[in-house]
C-alpha cells in the first residue's frame, strides 16, 4: 500500500511540475522550436472540394483522354548546327566558372559556360559547384553528371580539361577569395552580350591566359546570339548533360517498380538494382510525377497564409526577417491579394484537388518529387486521402539504395529529375527552376506536362462558395491548352523553358 501511494505522489508530481516550471522541461524550446511549437496542424481549408474529389468517379474516356500521349505538333528537335563543328588550331586560355544555386539553376549555368567558351574560343575547364547555403551539399560536377560523356559529345564544338595545367593550379576559389585578382571577372553583368564577352573577358584571356567568371548564373543573354550558339546551348543541356551512371541505374530501377507494381515490389536491402522478373509479362502501367516543392524557404518567401494558424504566421515572419532581413515584396500584399494574382504556392490539398478535378481518380499512382514538406506528413495527408497510391524515394527504394544519396540534395534532385523524364505525365505545384527545366525538357521531347495556371486557381479557391461541379468545369476548361502545347519563346524567356524555335524545327 505504502509503495502504491508513494507511485501515485510521484506521478502527480510529474503532472504538476511542467505546469509551475514549464522551463525545466523545454531548454532547448527559444533555440530550437519544435514543429508543433511553430504551427498547428492545419485542417483541410477547403473541406467541402476535398469531400467531394475524395468520392469522385472517372469515366474510361476522360482516363483515356487524359493519359493519351501528345500528337505530334508539327516541331522536332533540332540541334545540329548549320555548319559542321570545327575547332580553331589555337585556343585562347582557359575559362572558368563559379556556379551558385540548386541542381538546375547550376545546370543552366553549366549550358552557358560552354556557349560563353565557344563565343571566346576559350577551353572549359569543368565547371565548379558551389555550396548551396540551403541545402548545404558538396557535391561536384563529376559527382552529378557523367563527364567521359559531356566531354565526348561536345568535344567537335569546344574543348573540355577536368582540371587546369600546373602552370593555372593556383586559379582555385580560395584564391579568388582572398583578395582582388585580375584573372577574376565579377562583373559580368545579368544577360550580358556577346559583346560584353568579347570586350571584357577576351581581354584577360590574351593577358594572363585564364579568366575565372564568379559569379556566373544567369549571365548569357537570350537574345540577339547566332543561331549556332543557342542550339549548343540546347546540345548541351537535352543531349550533353546525362547524369552518372549510379542515378541512371537507381531512376531505372524506380521506374520500373511504378510500371510494374506488384504485393512485393518493396525494395529490400542488398538488392540494388532489383527488378520485377514477371515484368515482360505485364502491361506498363503509368504514372504523374508530381513536383511539390513546398518547403519552409518557399513557404516563408511567399508570404502567403498556409493554415497553420497564428504560430505559423510568426514563425514564418520570423524565419523571412532572419534570412531576407523582411525584404520580401509579397510581405506588402495581403493573402487574398497574392492569391487573386497567382503568387502563392499550392499546397498538397491544393495541389492534389486540381489533379481530381482534371479527372485522375484515386487508382492514378503518383509519384512525389520533392525534398522537404513543411508540415510533414500532417501537411500531405489530404493529398494522399486522394491519391492513395501515393509514392516516394523512401517508400520505393531500399536504405541501401538511399544511402548512395542521403543527404546529398543534388543528387536526390537529380533522381527525381530522372524519374519525372521517364514519366506519362509531370506536373508541378508552383514555378520555379526545377518546373522550369523539366516544362523546356519535355517540351523538347514532346511529352505530356501540365502547367498550372495559377492566377485562375487562386481566385477558384479563394471563392469559398463554389461547387465541385463548378469548380471541375473551370479546371478542365482553364487548362485545355496548358498540357504540353508548343508555346514559342518570347524576348526575354528562357530557352531552356521555351526551346522551340531555337531547338526546334517546324515540319
Amino acid at each position: 500500500m505504502r509503495h502504491q501511494s508513494g507511485g501515485a505522489l510521484f506521478g502527480l508530481l510529474g503532472l504538476l511540475l511542467p505546469v509551475f516550471f514549464p522551463s525545466l522541461f523545454s531548454p532547448l524550446s527559444h533555440a530550437s522550436p519544435s514543429v508543433s511549437s511553430e504551427w498547428n496542424a492545419p485542417k483541410p481549408r477547403h473541406m467541402h472540394l476535398l469531400k467531394s474529389a475524395v468520392e469522385r468517379q472517372s469515366s474510361d474516356s476522360v482516363q483515356n483522354e487524359l493519359w493519351n500521349s501528345l500528337s505530334d505538333q508539327g516541331w522536332r528537335p533540332c540541334i545540329q548546327t548549320a555548319n559542321t563543328p570545327s575547332l580553331p588550331e589555337k585556343s585562347q586560355g582557359y575559362i572558368q566558372v563559379f556556379l551558385d544555386g540548386g541542381l538546375n539553376q547550376q545546370r543552366m549555368g553549366v549550358c552557358d559556360a560552354v556557349a560563353v567558351a565557344k563565343i571566346l574560343n576559350a577551353t572549359l575547364v569543368i565547371p565548379y559547384l558551389e555550396v548551396n547555403p540551403v541545402w548545404q551539399d558538396s557535391s561536384s560536377f563529376g559527382d552529378i553528371f557523367d563527364v567521359e560523356h559531356f566531354i565526348d559529345v561536345l568535344k567537335d564544338d569546344i574543348r573540355i580539361v577536368r582540371d587546369l595545367p600546373d602552370e593555372f593550379s593556383w586559379s582555385t576559389r580560395e584564391y579568388y577569395a582572398t583578395a582582388i585578382r585580375p584573372t577574376r571577372i565579377k562583373t559580368a553583368p545579368v544577360r550580358g552580350s556577346v559583346n560584353w564577352y568579347l570586350e571584357n573577358v577576351s581581354p584577360v584571356l590574351q593577358s594572363y591566359g585564364i579568366a575565372a567568371i564568379a559569379p556566373f548564373s544567369h549571365r548569357l543573354t537570350f537574345d540577339n546570339l547566332p543561331m549556332d550558339i543557342q542550339r549548343l546551348r540546347c546540345k548541351v543541356n537535352f543531349e550533353a548533360l546525362i547524369f552518372v551512371p549510379h542515378i541512371r541505374a537507381l531512376g531505372d530501377a524506380l521506374v520500373n517498380r511504378l510500371r510494374y507494381p506488384s504485393d512485393d515490389s518493396r525494395a529490400t536491402a542488398g538488392n540494388y538494382l532489383r527488378e520485377v522478373t514477371d515484368s515482360t509479362a505485364k502491361e506498363a502501367g503509368k504514372f504523374v510525377v508530381l513536383h511539390l516543392r513546398f518547403d519552409k524557404d518557399m513557404a516563408a518567401h511567399s508570404a502567403c497564409d498556409f493554415g497553420g494558424g497564428k504560430a505559423e504566421k510568426l514563425a514564418l515572419a520570423k524565419y523571412r526577417q532572419v534570412i531576407w532581413q523582411g525584404r520580401v515584396l509579397n510581405s506588402q500584399f495581403t493573402d487574398e491579394e497574392l492569391r487573386s494574382q497567382g503568387r502563392c504556392p499550392m499546397t498538397p490539398e491544393e495541389i492534389g484537388l486540381l489533379l481530381a478535378a482534371l479527372g485522375f481518380d484515386n487508382t492514378t499512382r503518383l509519384y512525389l518529387a520533392s525534398h522537404k514538406v513543411y508540415g510533414g506528413e500532417a501537411r500531405i495527408s489530404s493529398l494522399r486521402k486522394m491519391f492513395p497510391l501515393m509514392e516516394d524515394k523512401k517508400s520505393l527504394a531500399s536504405g541501401e539504395e538511399r544511402a548512395q544519396i542521403k543527404g546529398k540534395a543534388s543528387l536526390l534532385a537529380a533522381l527525381d529529375y530522372y524519374i519525372s523524364m521517364h514519366s506519362n505525365i509531370f506536373i508541378s505545384a508552383s514555378p520555379g527552376n526545377m518546373h522550369n527545366a523539366l516544362v523546356g525538357h519535355r517540351t523538347f521531347e514532346n511529352m505530356k506536362t501540365i502547367r498550372p495556371s495559377m492566377a485562375l486557381l487562386g481566385q477558384l479557391f479563394l471563392n469559398k462558395n463554389i461547387s465541385w461541379s463548378e469548380f471541375q468545369e473551370a479546371v478542365i476548361e482553364g487548362h485545355k491548352n496548358r498540357q504540353g502545347h508548343i508555346r514559342l519563346r518570347k524576348p526575354k524567356q528562357s530557352l531552356y523553358t521555351y526551346p522551340a524555335p531555337d531547338c526546334m524545327c517546324g515540319a
